[in-house]
């Protein structure tokens, strides 16, 4: 049925006329459901993992792997591991390789732990190449910051600790003994 309203036409039925601003809620209405079932589902998935620790220690776990680039751990243990073991001429090349290969491992199972966090099973998964805690050198392991909140003589600010150990090759301490 076609309207005649002065200039304008009008393709509508009459009493169906949808205005802009109910066009817009009835889009934001079917965006909304999409979101609610999401949450819904988290929250159930949250719901079924329970109060234990294991989510706890396998989304620990899982940030901790997957920060592995930023820390460079496996690297350098690999080239440590590699000079030691098979030459020195070697170290820098395979050890390299090696690290880079382990580090990709261990982010992308730190990635599956993290989105897996709520469900079982909780414990370390690919055990059989990478350890579940993250390689260091055997030349250097750090220590606890040296900072305030790990400080043991807040009142004489003085205290011992790494100064930077997420700075690859860092090795300065306060007060090691």
């Amino acid at each position: 049925m076609v309207e005649t309203k002065g200039d304008k036409r009008s393709f509508t039925v009459p009493g169906t006329r949808l205005t802009f601003a109910r066009q817009i809620e009835s889009i934001t209405m079917m965006t909304r459901k999409p979101i609610l079932a999401l949450w819904v589902v988290a929250g159930l998935l949250w719901m079924a993992a329970g109060c234990s620790t294991g989510p706890e220690e396998k989304f620990s776990r899982g940030l901790r792997n997957s920060t592995e680039f930023a820390r460079m751990g496996e690297i350098r243990r690999s080239v440590e591991q590699t000079t030691l073991f098979d030459g020195p001429d070697k170290g820098y090349s395979l050890g390299v390789v090696r690290g880079i290969n382990k580090s990709l491992v261990r982010t992308a199972v730190g990635a599956y732990e993290l989105v897996t966090a709520p469900l079982p099973p909780y414990g370390p998964v690919m055990t059989h190449y990478i350890t579940p805690e993250p390689g260091m050198p055997d030349s250097f392991r750090p220590d606890r910051l040296a900072d305030q909140t790990m400080a043991t003589d807040t009142h004489m600010g003085f205290s011992g600790g790494d100064i930077a150990p997420m700075v690859p090759g860092s090795r300065f301490r306060v007060f090691d003994n």
